[in-house]
């Protein structure tokens, strides 16, 4: 057996990055910039009002009790060019430009409007600059509003259009197909006949790869039969960035996945030293890389989570590759027995008055029971040995954020 350590290094010094591509802001959520962004804006570009009310000079309402003639109304999207003179204000809505001679805004709430709104009695004190975006308090022209390697999020997007941007540099989104393979999976609700059992495991691997923020492509279910295989292997290839079987790695007789594999693509098979997930592939067909998951259910999952998705978020161009990991407090014993290998243990979390972690056991541990893994927020790591008695520290993998 290999250490996890040694198996991912392998797996992250063979998978290229994704390469970079130009694509519109409403395509560019969740991708990775790969270039500084640089404002050729100043936002605001002019001073306005930060709220409803009327646009005044400081030193005509130094004292609560002013009252001054309404000159103008100035909207938002109004050029609002007329000047305000002493003695003078004017109606101004959130957003528009300040007029020139202006320099503070009393909000409308303390007004009151007179003769129909052609004078207007100002009920407080008010200072220079009250109520006023100044130009560029947001964003100066030559700004890096985006630094390379960010993730773009709503805010970014947003930020960006409100530059100017239309478009941004990006690592292309990772397409991932993904295949299963076995003549005792099926389909759909009907009933089974002895021997058969139902394909979870391609369904569970889509989810998971969309919300890593790859692009899922369902190759669907192919028998074992070695012609039939390569046919479905060689497609998802060509169609995919990176390819993820399930089954058919171990040591079988009938492991028909690792034959054709060893046949048609540079394969390293491996014997990890983890609980679950031993057994692993990984390899090149084409230059594309191939993961060969386990195919017990728990195992295919954790197996994508050590592995595969680190991996496939850097060729995107994440920085931050792997899950959150936390220490947290044993509420129960989380005993092991010593076998060589580091156990990942399916868990549930909660937290304390205190904010800190605290981990149980989220059911049967076996890498065929799904409702554990189904249950569990994290996954506890054991490195070899006895376990944790409770009230231990434990590491713990956060799934899902």
């Amino acid at each position: 057996m290999i250490p996890l350590a040694d198996a991912l290094e392998h797996v992250l010094a063979r998978v290229p990055a994704q390469p970079t591509v130009e694509v519109p802001l409403a395509e560019a959520h969740g991708c990775v910039a790969t270039d500084d962004v640089v404002s050729s804006e100043t936002i605001p570009a002019w001073d306005n009002t930060a709220l409803d009310g009327y646009a005044v000079r400081a030193a005509d309402v130094c004292v609560p009790g002013a009252v001054l003639d309404v000159v103008t109304t100035i909207a938002a999207g109004s050029a609002g060019e007329d000047p305000v003179g002493a003695g003078q204000a004017a109606r101004i809505m959130t957003g528009a430009p300040m007029p020139p001679g202006a320099d503070a805004v009393v909000m409308v709430e303390r007004t009151s409007m007179l003769d129909d709104g052609r004078r207007v009695l100002v009920d407080a004190a008010v200072a220079e600059g009250t109520g006023v975006r100044r130009v560029g308090d947001d964003v100066r022209a030559g700004d890096v509003v985006v630094a390379a390697g960010t993730v773009l999020r709503a805010g970014h997007l947003g930020l960006l259009a409100s530059v100017g941007a239309v478009s941004v540099r990006v690592r292309r989104p990772v397409r991932v197909g993904v295949l299963s393979t076995g003549d005792e999976l099926v389909e759909g609700g009907a009933p089974l006949r002895r021997g058969q059992i139902r394909d979870s495991n391609r369904l569970a691997l889509l989810a998971l790869g969309r919300s890593s923020g790859f692009e899922m492509i369902d190759l669907g279910l192919v028998p074992d039969d070695e012609e039939a295989i390569e046919a479905a292997i060689r497609a998802g290839c060509a169609d995919a960035d990176a390819l993820l079987t399930s089954g058919g790695v171990s040591m079988g007789d009938f492991d028909h996945v690792k034959v054709v594999l060893g046949r048609i693509a540079e394969m390293r098979w491996m014997q990890i030293a983890i609980k679950p997930a031993k057994p692993f592939a990984f390899g090149l067909l084409d230059g594309v890389p191939v993961f060969g998951l386990p195919g017990n259910p728990v195992s295919s999952l954790v197996s994508f989570e050590l592995l595969a998705r680190p991996a496939l978020r850097r060729a995107a161009g994440h920085v931050d590759i792997h899950r959150r990991r936390v220490r947290a407090v044993a509420e129960e014993d989380l005993r092991r027995r010593p076998d060589g290998k580091t156990h990942f243990v399916r868990v549930t979390l909660s937290q304390d008055d205190r904010l800190d972690f605290r981990v149980r056991s989220a059911g049967g541990q076996g890498s065929h029971q799904m409702t554990a893994l189904a249950a569990a927020d994290g996954l506890a790591v054991l490195p070899d040995g006895d376990g944790v008695a409770a009230g231990a520290d434990v590491e713990v993998i956060l799934l899902d954020g």
